[in-house]
């Protein structure tokens, strides 16, 4: 079916102009031959001519300020919370840290005493560490700050504690370790029945530099698991406080010659195995005798003694 419309047929020999009505007029014995440039149908040039899609595309244009370049990549946001983080401190030094301890704990000091023998230095009262063992005569800086028995020192720049009792404001004489008498003593021989020869030594002793001590305790046979029952123990009861320190400090002195073993003095202890660790506390045992409130306990060896 031919569209109407003018077409131009090309007839060897003639040409012939036709006008289409709406059906095509068949030319017998006679070739006919379309020219697609003159077509005027566009689905004839389609079907005539074969064109590549691409070439029906609109060219694809791009603008560049500098076409050489190499566009940055964008940097990755920063979350909000990371912008407003604190800065890391820088770590300090060594010196620097240790003159911040020593400012933030260096007490104030109010006075000196002295100690009256050799005392334990610790970190705290009751639950602190042992540090060192102050030898009787030490001068101390105080601040005046008291905790019950604890009385705080300084040392090394730092707070430390110490029994209060074995402070004093004075500097205490030196220990007597001359001569020692061993010379018998008027509470006589019914004391030092069944004694060892240090037993003797220590009781004589005493007699001589303390003759106001007129009490003693020495053999008890029936006190097992005491060294009082085998002869190498003497109680000396004293007067006041302040005696049974000296006395027990004198013995500590002169432990050696006496061939002492073990001193026990107000619910404390000293022994020649741990005397680096000066004065130990003991347990509460219920009462003054039994806490030796009232006397010096004193231990030996046997027959040791070089007096």
């Amino acid at each position: 079916m031919i569209q109407p419309g003018l077409i131009k047929v090309a007839i060897p020999g003639a040409a012939v102009a036709l006008v289409a009505t709406g059906s095509a007029a068949a030319i017998p014995s006679q070739h006919v031959q379309f020219d697609p440039s003159i077509a005027s149908s566009s689905l004839q040039l389609s079907r005539d001519a074969t064109i590549s899609r691409d070439a029906l595309r609109p060219p694809i244009t791009v603008t560049s300020s500098t076409p050489s370049a190499t566009p940055k990549p964008k940097a990755s946001p920063t979350a909000k919370h990371l912008k407003k983080q604190a800065p890391i401190p820088k770590p300090t030094s060594a010196k620097t840290r240790a003159a911040e301890d020593l400012k933030a704990t260096a007490p104030k000091i109010t006075g000196t005493k002295y100690t009256t023998t050799d005392v334990n230095l610790w970190s705290l009262p009751l639950t602190g560490v042992l540090l060192d063992v102050l030898p009787k005569g030490t001068k101390v800086s105080v601040t005046g700050t008291v905790d019950g028995i604890w009385a705080q020192v300084v040392s090394d720049g730092k707070a430390r504690w110490v029994k209060a009792q074995y402070l004093s404001a004075t500097k205490p004489a030196a220990s007597v370790v001359g001569a020692i008498s061993q010379a018998a003593c008027k509470s006589g021989s019914a004391m030092e029945s069944g004694l060892t020869q240090d037993a003797i030594r220590v009781h004589r002793a005493i007699c001589a530099m303390f003759p106001d001590i007129s009490t003693y305790g020495g053999l008890r046979s029936g006190d097992s698991g005491s060294e009082h029952s085998s002869g190498r123990a003497v109680d000396i009861m004293i007067n006041s406080s302040s005696e049974g320190q000296e006395i027990a400090d004198w013995l500590k002195a002169n432990y050696k010659k006496l061939g002492v073993s073990q001193l026990i003095w107000e619910q404390h202890i000293w022994t020649v195995q741990r005397s680096s660790e000066g004065w130990r506390a003991m347990e509460d045992r219920g009462g003054a005798t039994a806490n030796h409130m009232d006397h010096v306990h004193v231990s030996v060896y046997g027959n040791v003694g070089t007096v």
